[in-house]
């Protein structure tokens, strides 16, 4: 799709590095994090490390390794002090969040350039206790002591998509068996192997309908972006993308209070509306996106919510292939949290990352042939926080 308009670019990611995601023993969140800091480094060879001037960190949850302070910390590893470096936390979508506050003091002339982190540890604890750490993202006063857990949310929303607009359990194992088909293709995915629709479909129930196959994995990674003022950005480095949209929005973070009537988060779609709005695009403008697939079912309803299809009809993309790396809009190329793996403050960054790689065509056997616009979509807690952000080829 050829970038259409003049759309204003509010800063540039000038580089973007990644970690291998999976259960990286033996490493902990700060060497997850200089893995992927490395590689943002190498990435751009102009960039000079002191011109980095503050930090914006993504991560979800103090429990996993008994570490607060997580903005100084990642400054400390990464050299950088003494900038200013503060963690931001949004439960899943804490790293998109990040983005958003990084953003914001470019946009005002605070800064010219700031590093973007997102990283989580997870598998030094158990799934009983990971569960448990993830859960505290619900309200506390209502829906933890209901004992609603998230498989269980996103199972009642499959639920009722299925009873008002006749998806089927096939549908959402397809999306399982798709992402595992590109993560398959992604050499920093936590899991590297494909899933056939059987194996989806007779795996173990974590809350019927969500079975094993329709969740993301607890995992270990990191995930760096540089982001700079775009004329800043042009003198830092030849393979940059440009920030041309970003909503942020909220809902109730109350299952309880929200509203079910058209199975729709409307975090997503106001979201999802500031940032077409920004950039002056439509949906049939993006080329790729790299949506929150926490559970397949997240995955089904983003594709409505952002408007790659009108509602209700998120099945029908699914039937007829039309979010497959070679579809009208690949969704997930990466392998989404589904295969790539969702340790949670890493996600939202992480997901910037595969668009830097697409945008410049760096994507190897996954890249999305003439990409040029790129939507990314990152969820926190029962559809509570929604971050969308659009990136165009600089």
């Amino acid at each position: 799709m050829k970038r259409k308009g003049k759309s204003r670019v509010l800063a540039s990611i000038v580089s973007a590095g990644m970690s291998k995601f999976g259960r990286r023993e033996g490493l902990t969140w700060g060497e997850l994090f200089q893995e992927a800091f490395a590689e943002t480094l190498e990435r751009s060879p102009k960039l000079d490390p002191k011109s980095i001037q503050a930090l914006f960190v993504g991560t979800m949850s103090e429990g996993f390794e008994n570490q607060g302070h997580y903005g100084a910390a990642a400054a400390t590893r990464a050299g950088l002090l003494p900038r200013p470096a503060i963690r931001t936390e949004a439960a899943c979508a804490s790293s998109g969040a990040a983005l958003r506050f990084g953003l914001s003091t470019i946009m005002s002339g605070m800064h010219d350039v700031v590093l973007v982190v997102g990283a989580e540890k997870m598998t030094t604890k158990s799934t009983a206790e990971a569960t448990g750490l993830i859960g505290a993202a619900a309200d506390a006063h209502i829906d933890q002591r209901s004992g609603l857990t998230f498989p269980g949310f996103f199972g009642l929303m499959q639920v009722l998509h299925m009873k008002k607009y006749g998806s089927s359990l096939e549908d959402y194992a397809n999306i399982s068996v798709k992402n595992h088909r590109n993560g398959y293709r992604n050499p920093k995915a936590h899991f590297n192997k494909l899933v056939t629709l059987e194996k989806a479909l007779e795996s173990r129930i974590v809350s019927w309908p969500v079975r094993v196959y329709d969740c993301a994995p607890i995992s270990d990674g990191a995930a760096c972006l540089v982001v700079a003022k775009p004329e800043i950005a042009r003198r830092l480095s030849d393979t940059r993308i440009d920030i041309i949209g970003h909503g942020f929005a909220c809902d109730s973070i109350s299952a309880a209070e929200k509203d079910y009537s058209k199975v729709t988060f409307t975090a997503n779609v106001e979201a999802g509306r500031e940032a077409f709005q920004m950039a002056g695009l439509r949906a049939e403008d993006i080329d790729l996106a790299e949506v929150h697939d926490c559970f397949t079912s997240s995955e089904l309803l983003a594709y409505e919510d952002l408007g790659f299809c009108k509602k209700g009809e998120g099945h029908m993309m699914v039937r007829n292939g039309e979010a497959e790396r070679g579809g009208r809009i690949p969704i997930n190329v990466s392998g989404g949290l589904k295969s790539k793996g969702h340790p949670v403050g890493a996600t939202g960054s992480a997901q910037l990352y595969e668009m830097y790689l697409q945008l410049n065509g760096l994507a190897e056997s996954r890249q999305v042939e003439d990409a040029e616009i790129g939507l990314t979509h990152n969820l926190g807690g029962c559809g509570t926080t929604a971050v969308v952000t659009i990136c165009a080829r600089s």
